[in-house]
């Protein structure tokens, strides 16, 4: 075979890869939102009236009569760091810092790919399903007017840190990575605490962040491998 016929097979067969990456992505995001969706509607519907979803009015009132100025303040600090502004920043200074200290692509665009396919599902899924709301006092009374189900912040908690843990571990880093997964813990019970979900609605974005880490790590990190 001469060079000049052996020539364009290299740039074919990229283009073959990376059509076949986006149409796992995209596969596996339309997976993802048919399962949000379908737990949405079973929560606001069907099941709404059967323990323990019954239970979660309970929940969120018991939290709220229990509410104090050291909570409301660490609480406040948790839910702002998971805000869509905060997921942004803390987003671009975990691709920037994972590109320059692996000197490598794709672990910096797995956390992106990550944390996006979070942001898409999740704003699809509200405009699907609408959820009020828990009937307490809320600590964030500026929060968007979006569909209490399911909760952004946790999702996008969830999505950032356990990517970012899967990179320090594919790299060794020298101390528990899986640490940082107290983070998306403390933003859920913060969500709950000030009133702004219900415990579903928690679950669910947790459910989201870790299907989308999964999804990115599978067709971003493990499909490289495998060429």
């Amino acid at each position: 075979m001469t060079a000049s016929a052996a020539g364009p097979l290299p740039q074919h067969t990229r283009v073959r890869a990376r059509t076949q990456i986006a149409l796992r992505l995209l596969l596996g995001l339309a997976v993802i939102f048919a399962v949000e969706a379908t737990i949405g509607w079973l929560v606001t519907g069907h099941l709404a009236h059967i323990w323990p979803l019954s239970a979660e009015d309970g929940v969120d009132r018991t939290l709220a009569q229990h509410r104090g100025h050291t909570l409301d303040n660490v609480s406040g600090f948790f839910s702002t760091l998971a805000n869509t502004p905060s997921a942004i920043a803390l987003s671009l200074v975990a691709f920037v810092a994972i590109r320059l200290l692996t000197h490598r692509w794709p672990e910096a665009l797995f956390v992106a790919t990550a944390l996006l396919s979070e942001v898409g599902i999740f704003l699809l899924t509200t405009v699907v399903i609408e959820r009020s709301r828990p009937a307490v006092p809320h600590l964030d009374p500026h929060a968007p007017p979006t569909s209490s189900f399911p909760s952004g912040h946790v999702a996008a908690a969830v999505a950032l840190y356990a990517a970012v843990v899967l990179v320090l571990r594919r790299h060794r880093a020298p101390w528990p990575a899986w640490l940082l997964l107290a983070v998306p813990c403390a933003v859920g019970f913060a969500r709950l605490y000030r009133g702004m979900h219900h415990p579903s609605d928690v679950l669910a974005g947790a459910l989201l962040g870790a299907l989308c880490v999964l999804l990115a790590y599978r067709v971003v990190l493990t499909g490289r491998d495998r060429r």
